[in-house]
C-alpha cells in the first residue's frame, strides 16, 4: 500500500507541479529553507485547444512517374514535418499526406504558431545552395580563324620567352634582359624587381622559389596566370610567424556573440579554472567537446587553424605566439569570454626576394569572353550533411559551418584541388555570399559560409538548410487560423465535462456497490493520476477527440470493477465467506475482462494504423487508458479490497452489497 500512495502523490506531483510548487514556496518562506521547485512541464495541446495555423498543400506531381509519386509526397512530408519541428519550434506539429483524386495533398497542423505567415514562407521556401568556380570557358568554341590567331599568338609570344632565355644563358644581364624583353609594364624599367613575395600575390614564382637558392635563375620557362616567366631569386628573409592552435573557450552572459549563456562571469571563471586544474594536451579534444561553449567546437576539437599576427584579438594572440609549443596556456579573457589556449604548431613564413622576366600569353576567353563570370561545379545543398552556426574568432564574425556527405566531400575535395590560390563562390538563391580564395585542398568535407550574418539570420539560414530541399515542388490551396482563446475556451470546457463525468461515476458506485464502489473510486482517482502522468511524460498530445477516448477510458475502468462486483455477489449468494469470494470474483472475472480490454485494443490499433489526426489522437489516449485501468482495475483495486476485508471481518455487512453476516463468515 505505501508503494502505491507513492506511486500516487509521484503522479499528482507530475499532472500538477504548480501546486506543489506553492506549498514549496510556502515552506521555503516560512522556515527558511532551500527546497528546489518541481519542472512545470505542462500537456501537448493539439491544434484544437491551443489554437495555431491548418495549412492544405497540393504537390505538383505532373513531372513524377506514377509509380514513384506517393514516396515523393511522403519525402515532402519529412521534410516539412523537419522544418516546422526546427525552424518554427513546433513540439508537436501534425504533417500527413492524403490522396483526393489523382491529387496528393499535405495537411499541416501547427498548434501553438500565431505567425501564419512566416509558418508557410519557413514552409514553402527551399534555399538553394551552390558552389562555382572561375568560369574559363568560352560560351562557343573558337572558330578556326580565331583559333589560328590564338596559336599564332601565344607562338609568338613563347619565341619570345625562349629568346629572352637563351639570352640570359648566354650571358645577358638578367636587367637587361628584363628591360629588352619583359611585358610587365611595373617591373621592366627597374631590371624586372618584384621585391618580396608572398605565396598570396604569386602563387606560381613562391612555389619555384621555395626549391631553389638565393641568385638562382630558372633555365626553364614557368608558367603563370597570364603569361610566361624567366625568374631570378634574390634573396630570402624570415617573414611574419604564423601559429596553429586550439582552443576551449567558456562564454558567459554579456560576452560578446555568446548566445544561450549557460554561466555568469563569476561561474564561467570558476568553471574555466576547474577546467584548466585537469587539463592537458593528451585531453585537451576530449575536454573541449564536453565543455566549450563555441558552437561547432565539438567537430573541431576547436581547432583554429593557422594564423598570423594581427588575424585574432590582440588579447588572444599575443599568448597564442608567446607560450611553448606544445603546451596549453593559463586562462585568457577576451571580449568572448575565457579562453584556454593549445599550441599546436609555430612556423616563421620565408620571403623571397625575386625579379622576372614576364611575357604575356592568351586563353581562350581572351578572344571570346566567357557568358558567365561562374560555373556550376556539382556541389549544392543535396550534398549537404549538416549546418550549423559557427564563429571566426579571429574577426568575431558570425558564420555558417558546412559539413558535406561521402559524395560531397569527394567533390569538395576536387573543386579546391583545382581551384588553389583561385576563387570559388558561394551561392544562396543564385546570389554570390561569400567568395573566398583557396589556399590548399581541403579534403575533410568541411567548408564555411562567411557572409554578413547576424545571428538570427545565420541560425535561419542553417535551419534552412538542414531542412533540405522540396522533391516535390507544393502549392498552398487553403489556410485557416484557429484563434487561442477558441481553443482555450475548448479546453476549459473539456476539463469541467471530464470532472462532472468523473464524479457522476464515482456517485454511482459508491450508491450501487457502496463499500466496494468506494474503494473503486479510490481506483479510479489513482487510475487517473496515473494516466494523466503517462500522457505528460510520455509527451502524448492531447486534442478533444484524445480527450473523449481518456474519458471513455474512464467508463471502460469502472466496467472491469462492476464485472468483478457483480461476481462478487454471486459468490457470496453461494455461501462464500467474504474473504474467498473476494478473491474468486477477481479470478472468475479475470477473463472476462481481458476479453474485453483485448478486443478494444485491437480496434485501436487499427485506428492508429489507418486513421489520420484527431482519430490517432482518439485511439492513442484509449489505448493508453486501457492499459491503465487493467492494472488498477485487477492489481491496485484488489490489493485494497484484500486491506479492507482484513479490517471489516464481516460486522458491517450492509457496507458488503447488503449481505448479512452469517453469510460473510460462514
Amino acid at each position: 500500500m505505501c508503494v502505491f500512495l507513492a506511486v500516487f502523490i509521484l503522479c499528482v506531483l507530475a499532472v500538477a507541479p504548480a501546486y506543489a510548487n506553492r506549498g514549496i514556496d510556502w515552506v521555503n518562506t516560512k522556515m527558511n529553507l532551500g527546497f528546489p521547485k518541481l519542472p512545470e512541464k505542462t500537456f501537448n495541446l493539439g491544434l484544437d485547444l491551443q489554437g495555431g495555423a491548418h495549412l492544405i498543400y497540393q504537390a505538383k506531381t505532373e513531372n513524377i512517374l506514377d509509380k514513384d509519386r506517393a514516396d515523393s509526397v511522403e519525402g515532402v512530408r519529412d521534410i516539412i514535418e523537419r522544418r516546422v519541428r526546427g525552424g518554427l519550434g513546433v513540439s508537436e506539429p501534425l504533417v500527413q499526406t492524403t490522396k483526393v483524386g489523382d491529387d496528393y495533398r499535405i495537411i499541416v497542423e501547427l498548434p501553438g504558431v500565431s505567425n501564419v505567415n512566416e509558418a508557410i514562407k519557413m514552409i514553402g521556401e527551399t534555399p538553394i545552395l551552390e558552389f562555382k568556380e572561375e568560369n574559363n570557358d568560352p560560351p562557343r568554341d573558337l572558330t578556326q580563324e580565331e583559333l589560328n590567331q590564338l596559336n599564332e599568338y601565344n607562338g609568338a609570344a613563347n619565341a619570345k620567352a625562349k629568346e629572352a632565355l637563351k639570352a640570359i644563358k648566354n650571358g645577358m644581364n638578367f636587367s637587361e634582359a628584363a628591360t629588352k624583353y619583359s611585358e610587365d609594364e611595373t617591373s621592366k624599367n627597374n631590371g624586372g624587381d618584384l621585391g618580396y613575395i608572398t605565396k598570396q600575390n604569386y602563387p606560381e614564382l613562391y612555389d619555384w622559389a621555395q626549391n631553389h637558392s638565393d641568385g638562382d635563375v630558372s633555365y626553364d620557362l614557368i608558367k603563370s596566370q597570364g603569361g610566361l616567366n624567366v625568374l631570378k631569386k634574390t634573396s630570402t628573409r624570415d617573414g611574419e610567424k604564423k601559429v596553429s592552435a586550439a582552443h576551449l573557450l567558456i562564454c558567459y552572459m554579456g560576452a560578446e556573440s555568446c548566445d544561450n549563456a549557460q554561466y555568469t562571469k563569476e561561474q564561467a571563471k570558476k568553471k574555466i579554472e576547474e577546467i584548466k586544474s585537469q587539463i592537458n594536451t593528451q585531453n585537451f579534444v576530449e575536454m573541449v567537446k564536453q565543455y566549450s561553449t563555441e558552437p561547432g567546437a565539438g567537430d573541431r576539437g576547436g581547432d583554429l587553424g593557422w594564423f598570423t599576427k594581427g588575424q585574432m584579438v590582440s588579447e588572444f594572440e599575443n599568448v597564442a605566439f608567446e607560450i611553448t609549443l606544445g603546451s596549453v596556456s593559463d586562462i585568457v579573457e577576451t571580449k568572448f569570454g575565457y579562453h584556454l589556449i593549445y599550441k599546436k604548431g609555430e612556423e616563421t613564413i620565408k620571403e623571397y626576394a625575386m625579379s622576372r622576366i614576364f611575357i604575356k600569353t592568351k586563353e581562350k576567353t581572351d578572344i571570346v569572353p566567357p557568358a558567365s563570370e561562374w560555373k556550376t561545379t556539382g556541389l549544392s545543398g543535396k550534398q549537404l550533411k549538416r549546418a550549423e552556426v559557427a564563429q571566426d574568432y579571429q574577426t568575431g564574425q558570425v558564420q555558417v559551418s558546412l559539413a558535406f556527405d561521402d559524395e560531397g566531400k569527394q567533390l569538395f575535395s576536387d573543386i579546391t584541388t583545382r581551384n588553389v590560390d583561385k576563387t570559388v563562390a558561394i551561392f544562396l538563391d543564385g546570389e554570390a555570399i561569400s567568395i573566398p580564395r583557396v589556399n590548399e585542398p581541403i579534403t575533410d568535407g568541411n567548408a564555411v559560409i562567411s557572409g554578413s550574418f547576424t545571428l538570427a539570420e545565420a541560425r535561419l539560414l542553417s535551419q534552412r538548410l538542414n531542412s533540405g530541399a522540396l522533391p516535390v515542388p507544393i502549392e498552398l490551396i487553403s489556410q485557416q487560423s484557429i484563434e487561442a482563446s477558441l481553443g482555450a475556451d475548448s479546453l476549459q470546457k473539456s476539463f469541467k465535462v471530464g470532472i462532472f463525468g468523473l464524479l457522476l461515476v464515482a456517485l454511482f458506485m459508491i450508491v450501487y456497490y457502496r463499500f466496494p464502489g468506494f474503494l473503486s473510486v479510490l481506483s479510479l482517482f489513482f487510475y487517473t493520476a496515473l494516466t494523466l502522468a503517462i500522457f505528460k511524460l510520455l509527451g502524448v498530445t492531447l486534442t478533444l477527440s484524445g480527450i473523449a477516448g481518456f474519458i471513455l477510458s474512464i467508463g471502460m475502468a469502472v466496467d472491469a470493477n462492476v464485472l468483478v462486483f457483480e461476481r462478487l455477489k454471486e459468490e457470496l449468494r453461494a455461501g462464500k465467506s467474504l474473504s474467498s469470494a473476494m478473491e474468486e470474483s477477481f479470478v472468475r472475472a479475470w477473463t472476462s475482462i481481458r476479453d474485453g480490454n483485448i478486443t478494444t485494443l485491437i480496434s485501436c490499433a487499427f485506428l492508429i494504423w489507418f486513421g489520420m489526426g484527431f482519430v490517432q489522437g482518439f485511439a492513442v489516449t484509449l489505448a493508453i487508458g486501457v492499459l491503465t485501468s487493467m492494472f488498477t482495475a485487477i492489481i491496485f483495486t484488489r490489493l485494497i479490497m484484500r486491506f479492507a476485508v482484513s479490517l471489516f471481518k464481516g460486522e458491517a455487512s450492509w457496507m458488503f452489497l447488503g449481505y448479512k453476516k452469517e453469510k460473510l463468515n460462514s
